[in-house]
């Protein structure tokens, strides 16, 4: 029982220490600091605009939104609710 327990509190530990920001394979890296201007006014300020990266997967620029529960990465949108890409949809799409 005793091991049960030193053994629980050190998974415990290691999860404590685990960060999303700091992870490499974390959904494309780190943050884009500054943000470029271009960008800062076309994006909705309702978004968290300090912690924004390029997600691989598709060239669109995603940030980091803090729930009640999670913390989960959405895509940036512009005013009018469209994703801010840094590719053509063009692009994105595997040559048949």
């Amino acid at each position: 029982m005793k091991r049960t327990g030193v053994m629980l509190a050190a998974a415990l530990t290691m999860l404590a220490a685990c960060d999303e920001t700091t992870q490499p394979g974390a959904a494309g890296g780190p943050f884009i600091s500054p943000l470029p201007d271009n960008i800062l006014a076309i994006a909705d300020p309702k978004q968290d605009l300090n912690a924004v990266k390029v997600d691989p997967v598709d060239g669109c620029l995603v940030y980091r939104h803090v729930g009640p529960v999670e913390t989960t990465f959405l895509p940036l949108r512009n005013k009018d609710g469209r994703p801010i890409c840094t590719r053509t949809p063009a692009e994105t799409t595997p040559a048949t």
